[in-house]
């Protein structure tokens, strides 16, 4: 079979998904039908905004399905027709109908080495955890969250400064390379799909607004995984004069300081730039921005509020 002669629907929202949309038709496989979430309001003006993998698709004059839930779906034709899904970042899960719908199954483009960080925020817990190493992995989906057999696995050493945003959009063009691979071999029989060693299974969670607050009662080390994780949603954010003040950007300064205990929070200087203390450990500020204001280099943050240092932050 061809990429040409495949009759398949596409399941997809966010960034990840827009990159492997675009490596399949890049490949000559165009989806008979893109299913992605509806428009939802954006940014201060609250502005209804396309998701990524829906600009694509009108890019490429692909028809577009924009349910509430999937299950929706159920009686299309393009659904009815189709030999094969794919799905990847979609955001809501299909139901057991859905997923025996298609003769060919459900290939799931998964941005995570499972049976780790199964569920709705991998990336995210892949670099709160310290993971060093991460990937893809290709299952044929069943009723379960990420619990499906694996078709194809690759792996990703993760940079040290690499945030969110940046990890996301490379597993996205690894899964798109990854995916065209696999396709072939799957529709000819190739693959013997292998079970997933479920007691090692771990899972992540839907992240809050409340995930982005900075407890500085804990390590330097956590700390700064966590605004690495959390960039650029949710933010990571603390409390100064009253104010939310989100925390861009930090490193971690060599400094000897000997047996000197501060409360955590507390700032002061690091060569004209802003540190802090923490639960253990010091982080030095990078770039930071104000509730109101604009993202800024510590210094010039410094030069509008001289006030700031020697205070504690909650």
């Amino acid at each position: 079979m061809t990429s040409q002669d495949l009759n398949f629907v596409f399941f997809g929202t966010r960034e990840l998904a827009a990159k492997v949309l675009k490596r399949l038709l890049n490949a000559g496989y165009s989806p008979s039908l893109v299913v992605t979430a509806p428009d939802r309001k954006a940014g201060r003006k609250q502005e209804p905004t396309s998701s990524p993998v829906k600009e694509v698709a009108l890019r490429h004059n692909l028809p577009v399905a924009q349910p509430e839930n999937p299950a929706e779906l159920l009686e299309r034709k393009e659904l009815k027709e189709a030999e094969l899904f794919v799905l990847g970042a979609y955001g809501n899960i299909l139901s057991k109908e859905l997923v025996e719908l298609p003769p060919k199954g459900v290939l799931n483009v998964h941005p995570s080495l499972l049976p780790k960080y199964r569920g709705p925020a991998p990336e995210r817990f892949t670099l709160l955890k310290g993971e060093k190493i991460t990937g893809v992995t290709i299952i044929l989906l069943d009723d379960k969250v990420d619990h499906g057999p694996i078709l194809a696995k690759e792996e990703f050493v993760i940079p040290e400064d690499m945030r969110h945003e940046e990890l996301h959009a490379k597993l996205g063009e690894i899964g798109g390379e990854l995916l065209v691979k696999t396709l072939p071999l799957w529709l000819e029989g190739k693959i013997e799909p292998k079970e997933q060693d479920h007691s090692k299974a771990t899972f992540t969670k839907k992240i809050t607004k409340e995930d982005g607050r900075i407890d500085w009662n804990r390590e330097a080390e956590y700390i700064a995984r966590q605004i690495r994780a959390f960039h650029p949603w949710p933010g990571t954010y603390t409390s100064w004069n009253g104010k939310f003040l989100k925390i861009l950007k930090v490193s971690s300064p060599k400094l000897n300081l000997g047996d000197e205990k501060k409360v955590p929070g507390t700032t002061f200087a690091v060569d004209g730039k802003i540190a802090v203390h923490t639960g253990e450990g010091v982080l030095s500020i990078e770039e930071l921005q104000l509730e109101g204001g604009k993202p800024m280099p510590a210094k010039d943050f410094l030069l509008g509020h001289k006030d700031f240092l020697g205070t504690i932050l909650a």
